[in-house]
């Protein structure tokens, strides 16, 4: 992770992901952890209800494969990728969005995912995302997010595309999550190799009581 260099994070989060879109959905992460905590929602989660993707990008990587078994809505800041996917996965309803300042109605998800899209916020403002997130899910409903797992903030190379990234430590993201009212149903440190050096993510499950 490179150093902030006062660039706005969400335009360059905005401006990126439009530029990568394609290279995006076409480029495989090692480990197949997506693919886990997909089956980890299918068990939660039972067939027909409705389901939020927040950072949704294309919708290639996660919306399609909860769109086999859900009723979905994905978000995204990125217009081209909102784009192409309402192209590619037309079962879901899509919309460009900012996850710090969307409106939902209370209680009208049975599952929300946010999978490598927090991380992308900055992290002042992952609180009040938590706590919308919270509203938004119906009492006993599910998070899936993949948050960081050491304090930093900065940009970076991605994909050819200077990326914005943001987290809090392992304790404090746990503290976030329970401060809005969450029960963290389990937590895991999670190392991945993103262009050949390990990464480490914190993957949590949660739930609204």
């Amino acid at each position: 992770m490179g150093h902030h260099l006062g660039v706005e994070p969400k335009e360059l989060v905005r401006e990126g992901y439009d530029q990568i879109a394609e290279a995006y959905a076409a480029w495989e992460e090692a480990g197949g952890v997506k693919e886990r905590y997909l089956a980890r929602l299918r068990g939660l989660v039972p067939p027909g209800a409705r389901v939020l993707d927040l950072g949704c990008g294309t919708g290639e990587r996660v919306t399609r494969h909860l769109c086999a078994d859900y009723e979905v809505v994905g978000v995204d800041i990125s217009p081209h990728s909102i784009e192409v996917a309402r192209r590619e996965v037309p079962d879901a309803t899509f919309e460009v969005g900012d996850m710090a300042s969307l409106a939902f109605e209370p209680a009208s998800f049975a599952a929300v995912t946010a999978f490598f899209s927090l991380i992308h916020v900055p992290r002042e403002e992952q609180g009040g995302v938590l706590a919308s997130v919270h509203r938004w899910l119906e009492p006993g409903g599910h998070l899936i997010v993949t948050m960081g797992a050491a304090d930093g903030e900065g940009t970076g190379d991605f994909l050819g595309a200077e990326m914005y990234w943001s987290s809090w430590s392992v304790e404090h993201n746990l503290a976030l999550l329970r401060d809005v009212g969450f029960e963290v149903v389990s937590a895991d440190e999670v190392a991945e190799e993103e262009h050949g050096e390990p990464v480490t993510f914190l993957w949590v499950v949660a739930r609204r009581p």
